[in-house]
């Protein structure tokens, strides 16, 4: 059973797995997968699957949004100024110099508020609606935090991750949406990438503030950073899911980041169809039943575009 399985992974895992530092290692086999033919590209085949299935879990990462225009500050070319992310998502950076890692913060949220959901947000957004009237149900689990599901219309949905859009305050813990823009006055023009730019540091009193009964605490975004372990809670939702689902899609993601990179081979190990809709092949590949190469916005689209069975009441 995917839980018991799900609950000794997860629990060695989120122990000493952080977000973005424990990745898919191909030259190790994992316990949990068990090797599969080469995976088919046959899209009427997905559609028979899909027709059938009743719970459906999408595993959502960077590449759904790339078509979005987001950065993602990976790989080649990946910098803010002069740093990765690595380096500056991190409680220690964020100790060590909050002004910075707010500019490079506020930077993102600002970059976020104009970009739109693409196709493959808005495909999966009207499954969910559409299969919902048919008592049948969609879940999105998504490794990103900009939020494009959620302004696409997806109600069903697990930010493993965290949110740009969201606060919490180091002193109280509080958690909060915040869509102010800017988000304090002191960040206003501030956060520009250019690689020469480089601020004076903010006072930390100018920094966003805990606004809960007088707290005045700093603020720091809602996300899980480097050396920090995702949320229980929401863990054991996804849990949840991927023990009930008979479909599984992993949506423009590497399948390199753990602990989001073991869900769909579980899922496969215990014989639940798995499609991958990706630019190019993972380390995950042949461990599901397909996978269609190519921009999510394309690929995506005709795959949950309503099925010649589905009855619409």
């Amino acid at each position: 059973m995917l839980m018991s399985l799900f609950q000794c992974t997860a629990r060695r895992v989120v122990s000493q797995a952080y977000c973005g530092l424990k990745a898919y290692s191909s030259s190790k086999k994992q316990k949990f997968c068990v090797e599969m033919a080469r995976p088919s590209s046959n899209m009427a085949d997905f559609r028979e699957v899909f027709a059938k299935a009743k719970h459906i879990a999408i595993i959502t990462g960077a590449g759904v949004s790339a078509e979005s225009g987001v950065p993602t500050f990976r790989g080649a070319g990946g910098f803010w100024r002069k740093w990765q992310a690595q380096e500056l998502a991190t409680p220690e950076a964020f100790a060590r110099n909050p002004s910075r890692v707010w500019e490079f913060y506020h930077y993102r949220r600002e970059v976020m508020l104009s970009k739109h959901p693409n196709p493959a947000h808005i495909a999966i957004a009207e499954c969910e609606k559409r299969l919902s009237k048919q008592g049948r149900s969609v879940v999105v689990i998504t490794q990103n935090i900009d939020e494009l599901h959620r302004k696409a219309g997806t109600k069903h949905l697990l930010e493993i991750h965290g949110s740009l859009f969201k606060t919490r305050c180091t002193n109280c813990g509080n958690v909060a949406a915040n869509y102010k823009s800017p988000i304090c006055p002191a960040l206003a023009g501030k956060g520009a990438p250019d690689p020469e730019t480089e601020d004076a540091a903010i006072p930390v009193e100018q920094l966003p503030q805990c606004e809960e009964d007088g707290c005045n605490g700093l603020l720091r975004p809602h996300v899980v950073w480097f050396g920090e372990t995702l949320d229980p809670d929401i863990l054991m939702e996804v849990e949840k899911e991927l023990d009930i689902c008979d479909l599984c899609l992993v949506v423009g993601t590497s399948s390199v980041v753990y602990p989001a990179a073991m869900f769909a081979p579980q899922v496969s190990a215990r014989g639940v169809p798995v499609a991958e809709f990706n630019m190019e092949a993972t380390p995950a590949t042949n461990r599901f039943r397909f996978h269609f190469s190519g921009p999510c916005g394309t690929t995506l689209p005709p795959a949950l575009a309503r099925h010649e069975t589905e009855i619409i009441s």
